[in-house]
């Protein structure tokens, strides 16, 4: 049965929605660029992986100087305004205060998006203090690389379960080892994460951090089990 000593959540889609500032950061980059903008319904399924990989899908090019300018433009943008048009989705404050709770749990984010903005988010809404660090993704990094640099740096333990709502996460997760979990109030439909087999698919926060407290709770209260730390 596995335990779970670490909690890593993903932030765009797991923890709050940043639909309105990827919109309208991603649009600025494509018009400095002297791209046409997109409408929303264009943007938001690439919520979740890198910038490049979004830049180079909606351009049709792979001019590597243009992509980094063209990410230079999404972040100079963000840095400025965007992060704050994130909302936090309902729920999420009070799952990471419950989850805080729980005995030999520790809680970190790892995004694609750069550590500093996510700093940033979690900062705005108050929930930077739940989280023992954040790992944050750069040009050319992707989230698998991220996972195995923290398990390389011993920053994770391979008891660690990957929360997500893209199959990004969860195939990140896979690639070293490590148990997936789904979430399905962010952008990533049911069947994109079943296609890659979540240990646990949560509808909603709440559920989540009942969940995963009765399981971690089970496991530490079983002498047939190992302890969490190691």
């Amino acid at each position: 049965m596995a335990r779970y000593e670490w909690l890593l959540f993903d932030l765009d889609g797991t923890l709050s929605d940043p639909a309105e500032g990827f919109i309208n950061c991603m649009n600025h980059a494509l018009e400095q660029h002297d791209f046409a903008p997109c409408a929303a319904a264009v943007l938001t399924p690439h919520i979740g992986p890198p910038l490049e990989q979004t830049m180079v899908h909606l351009t049709g090019s792979s001019d590597e100087a243009l992509i980094r300018s063209m990410v230079e433009k999404y972040r100079e943008r963000y840095g400025e305004t965007g992060y704050a048009e994130n909302t936090l989705y309902p729920g999420v404050a009070e799952m990471l205060e419950n989850l805080s709770q729980i005995e030999h749990t520790r809680l970190a984010v790892c995004t694609s998006k750069r550590a500093d903005f996510a700093g940033r988010i979690l900062e705005q809404f108050e929930l930077h203090h739940y989280f023992e660090f954040v790992s944050g993704g750069d040009i050319g990094i992707a989230k698998w690389q991220q996972l195995e640099r923290l398990l390389a740096e011993k920053r994770i333990t391979s008891h660690a379960l990957m929360i997500g709502d893209r199959h990004f996460d969860l195939s990140a997760a896979h690639r070293n080892n490590l148990p997936s979990a789904g979430v399905l109030w962010g952008y990533g439909s049911r069947r994109e994460l079943l296609e890659h087999n979540p240990a646990y698919l949560f509808e909603a926060p709440n559920d989540l951090h009942e969940t995963l407290a009765k399981h971690i709770e089970s496991i530490a209260g079983n002498p047939n089990n190992a302890t969490f730390r190691e």
